[in-house]
C-alpha cells in the first residue's frame, strides 16, 4: 500500500458495503428531486450524506482473548438485568443476566460477535417495532437471536432488536460460521438494541448509562480473571 493510501484509510471512515444501495438510492433522488426544483436537490444531498454516516464501519481493535465478551454494538449500555432469553435461542426458561445496548440513529449500526467461537444457530423471529428503548422490546419487539459456543464450551446470546424506525435486520454469517474476536455479524437500519445474554456466574464489567464501543468495550470475563491483552484490528 502506498504511502498516500496509508494516510488516506486513516481519516476516512470506511463504508459498509449494505448501505451503497440507498447511498445511491438517495443521490438519484436528489438529482431527480433538483429537477424540480433545485432547493429539493440541496435536501437530497443532505439525504445522502447522512446515509453515508449511517453506513460508516470503522475499523476496532478487539482484544484477542477468548475469555473476553465485548460489546456487539456502539450505544448506551441501557440495562443490566436478569432476563429469560428468547425461546428460540435454545438457552432454557432460567433467567440468565442480560446486558442491553441502546443504539440511537447516530451510532454505528455494524454489529459485532460479543465473543469467538462458533455460531450454533441464528434464529429470526417477527415482531411489533416498539421503541427499542422499550422493556417489553426484548419480547415484542422483531429481533434476530444468536447463541455462540465461547472456546470453554459456554454460550454467549446475542439479540438483534429492530426499534421504532428500525424495519430491517440484516445478516452477515450463517449458522455454522467460526466467529474471530470483533467479526462483523449483521446490521440492523435504522436504529435499535442489542441484548447480550450471558452464561450463569458471568458478572458484568460495565454499568448502566456507560458509554459501549463495538468490539472494543469490555462488558464481562467468562473466566472471571483480570488479564492484560492484545488487540487484534477488524
Amino acid at each position: 500500500m502506498s504511502a498516500d493510501r496509508s494516510a488516506l484509510s486513516t481519516v476516512m471512515t470506511p463504508i459498509h458495503k449494505a448501505g451503497w444501495p440507498f447511498i445511491a438510492g438517495a443521490f438519484v433522488l436528489a438529482i431527480l428531486l433538483g429537477f424540480l426544483w433545485k432547493p429539493l436537490f440541496w435536501l437530497g444531498l443532505i439525504a445522502t450524506a447522512w446515509c453515508i454516516y449511517f453506513f460508516r464501519d470503522p475499523r476496532r481493535v478487539t482484544p484477542d482473548d477468548p475469555m473476553l465478551v465485548t460489546s456487539p454494538a456502539d450505544g448506551l449500555v441501557q440495562m443490566i438485568r436478569l432476563r429469560r432469553p428468547p425461546p428460540e435461542m435454545g438457552l432454557g426458561d432460567e433467567k440468565l443476566l442480560c446486558v442491553s445496548i441502546f443504539l440511537n440513529i447516530f451510532d454505528v449500526h455494524v454489529n459485532r460477535t460479543p465473543v469467538p467461537g462458533r455460531l450454533l444457530t441464528r434464529a429470526y423471529h417477527p415482531g411489533k417495532f416498539l421503541n427499542a428503548a422499550a422493556d417489553k422490546a426484548s419480547e415484542l419487539n422483531e429481533r434476530q437471536s444468536w447463541l455462540i459456543e465461547a472456546a470453554d464450551g459456554r454460550k454467549v446470546g446475542l439479540v438483534q432488536i429492530a426499534g421504532f424506525v428500525a424495519r430491517r435486520i440484516v445478516s452477515f454469517v450463517e449458522a455454522g460460521a467460526v466467529l474471530l474476536p470483533g467479526d462483523r455479524v449483521g446490521l440492523i437500519r435504522f436504529g435499535s438494541r442489542c441484548d447480550v445474554y450471558l452464561p450463569d456466574g458471568v458478572e458484568p464489567l460495565v454499568i448502566e448509562g456507560q458509554k459501549a464501543v463495538a468490539g472494543e468495550t469490555i462488558i464481562a470475563r467468562l473466566d472471571g480473571q483480570q488479564t492484560c491483552y492484545q488487540g487484534r484490528e477488524t
